[in-house]
């Protein structure tokens, strides 16, 4: 490969998607004419009255990090737990992403939490959406989580109480109770957005977003069964992305036509997915396997030296091949310039793989060269699947590619992508979910804690924290999310699950105490951020070389704020470690527990 050409090719193809409204291209749809897409398809709301009482723990988000953390309070005796969703039940983004098709990209042994605890075996080594939600569902029936969850339910204010010492939580259902201890896990994967495409309103046949997919129109049903409904359909699906991936193989074979609109083509790898053998599964299930299999696909995947690959998916197979040609360098050559030249070698090696992939597995040559992914493996969320790309050698599927640009616009009729009209029955919007807004947007609420203070005014200039999860200004107040602790991107549940377990030993540990509040002390919080910001920016994802995405503000500066989004110096293996012996001292260093 000519690397100068290809870097030069990098650099065109970004250059064509570049757009200076950056996330404003997306369009919001709370309080919009088209608020109709985020109603909740799967659950009828039910009445309820008001809650006006008292709680020890609650919170908010009933996806993975509510799950895994209530499951651990209730292990660590904290029977008084409630969870608040805004969805019907538990499942978090897996209660909303019923699309066919949809399965996890990160292998299920590692990606589902609990299953040792739950006694469940994956049936298949990427699990389908329905097993992921009632995983989700097996949880919080074996911790009692049903019993105080309130779903269809949206928090609009928080505010620590200084006199009772506790917080008051408003929702949208006239809720107005109170709890000792508040969690948040809202994650980024909850709020559907849609292109900003001109004529969006207009359009007068039939649409809906992927998290709201309509089977009374399409027919089948999440488990598989063909969308007959769609045979005398023609289809347009906006979006290539993980979701799209995914779902457009089961559209081509079953629509009359399916355009497919595609302004940035995704890196698609092989997945070789397969059923869990039950014999096998036996043999590897002993006492902590879980946790086994969690540390050693953290230690392939974020660089470190394990000596055996138990999960061997897309996502280890990048690191070991970086790995190996880091190691193969001289020793004079393993500076900083020449590991990131290793790391390019091996990322132009796997992504050559990956083009060809697509060149020779779709029939149409044109087509096969649109599909082309031209930008390091990391720069999107990388895609394996195994029907994805032949899904375009089937009659119905066309593949419109805008050369970056996007559709141009919606009509009453049909799409128009490079001046022409195609006239469609139905418009998908695989267009995902807002990532990068102000969380305050995205969750509808804004924590007030000590004297008042805002968590949006606390961090006006950047986050600021103790691992993530605790903030100076706000007690008992624990947030459960990745960044400032492991910061592990490519199995984000990994973070939530030690998040939990360390969520729960301090809230034990401040019970046992008879403790009234918890909370980082300033200087703690700070010397903590100082040790982030301590090593050298990465730039491995996220870069603003990269193409535009959601890894990296959409190509747009992210501003100084950006820099706090950072992890543990020493990678997400040695973060886990240490978080572990924090807690596991039994002193929870830099908390102030009174």
């Amino acid at each position: 490969m000519d690397r100068a050409a290809l870097r030069e090719r990098y650099r065109q193809e970004r250059d064509k998607r570049i757009r200076a409204d950056g996330n404003q291209q997306y369009r919001r749809l709370a309080g919009s004419a088209l608020a109709d897409y985020l109603t909740d398809p799967y659950t009828p709301r039910q009445a309820r009255a008001p809650k006006t009482d008292h709680v020890t723990f609650a919170f908010i988000g009933g996806g993975f990090a509510g799950l895994v953390t209530g499951a651990r309070l209730k292990e660590a005796g904290i029977t008084d737990v409630r969870i608040l969703e805004k969805g019907g039940d538990f499942g978090g983004t897996w209660y909303w992403n019923r699309y066919p098709g949809a399965q996890c990209d990160t292998a299920s042994m590692i990606y589902m939490p609990l299953l040792e605890e739950t006694g469940h075996r994956p049936t298949e080594k990427y699990a389908h959406a329905p097993e992921i939600l009632a995983q989700c569902q097996r949880i919080g029936r074996q911790y009692d989580l049903y019993e105080n969850a309130l779903f269809h339910t949206e928090v609009t204010d928080l505010r620590w109480q200084e006199g009772e010492q506790v917080w008051l939580i408003e929702t949208d259902r006239g809720d107005a109770f109170t709890a000792k201890y508040l969690g948040m896990g809202t994650g980024p994967l909850h709020v559907p957005k849609l292109p900003g495409i001109a004529g969006v309103e207009k359009f007068q046949g039939h649409a809906f977003h992927t998290s709201r997919w309509d089977y009374d129109y399409t027919g089948g049903n999440p488990l598989g069964a063909p969308l007959h409904k769609l045979a005398d359909k023609r289809v347009a699906i906006i979006g290539t992305g993980a979701t799209a991936v995914q779902c457009v193989p089961h559209l081509a074979r079953a629509a009359k036509r399916l355009y497919v609109c595609q302004r940035t083509p995704s890196s698609v790898d092989t997945r070789n997915n397969h059923p869990i053998d039950p014999d096998w599964f036996a043999s590897i299930a002993t006492p902590g396997w879980q946790q086994r299999w969690l540390e050693n696909f953290t230690e392939n995947q974020a660089m470190g030296t394990a000596k055996e690959d138990l999960v061997q998916d897309g996502w280890t197979d990048l690191s070991r091949r970086i790995r190996e040609k880091v190691m193969s360098l001289p020793p004079e050559q393993r500076t900083p310039a020449g590991m990131l030249a290793a790391y390019e070698e091996a990322d132009d090696e796997k992504m050559e793989e990956i083009r060809t992939r697509a060149r020779t597995v779709v029939q149409d040559p044109a087509t096969g060269e649109k599909l082309q992914a031209w930008y390091r493996q990391l720069c999107k969320r990388p895609c394996f699947h195994d029907q994805y790309l032949q899904a375009f050698n089937e009659p119905a599927a066309v593949l419109l590619d805008t050369d970056g640009q996007g559709v141009q616009e919606i009509t009453e009729t049909g799409v128009v992508v490079g001046g022409e009209h195609y006239e469609v029955d139905c418009i998908i919007y695989a267009s995902g979910f807002e990532v990068g807004t102000p969380f305050t947007e995205r969750a509808g609420f804004d924590p007030a804690g000590r004297d008042g203070l805002r968590l949006s005014t606390r961090w006006a200039e950047g986050m600021r924290s103790l691992h993530g999860t605790h903030v100076a200004g706000f007690p008992n107040l624990f947030i459960v999310q990745p960044t400032q602790g492991a910061n592990l991107i490519s199995n984000v549940p990994h973070n939530l699950t030690e998040s939990g377990q360390a969520i729960a030993a301090v809230v034990a540990e401040a019970e046992q105490r008879g403790a009234k509040t918890i909370e980082v002390t300033e200087e703690a919080e700070k010397a903590w951020v100082d040790l982030l910001l301590s090593a050298p920016p990465r730039a491995m994802i996220g870069s603003q070389e990269c193409t535009p995405g959601y890894y990296n503000n959409e190509g747009q500066d992210p501003g100084p704020g950006a820099r706090y989004h950072t992890g543990y110096p020493a990678g997400p293996t040695a973060y886990f470690r240490y978080l572990r012996d924090w807690w596991g001292k039994g002193t929870f260093a830099g908390l102030a527990i009174r």
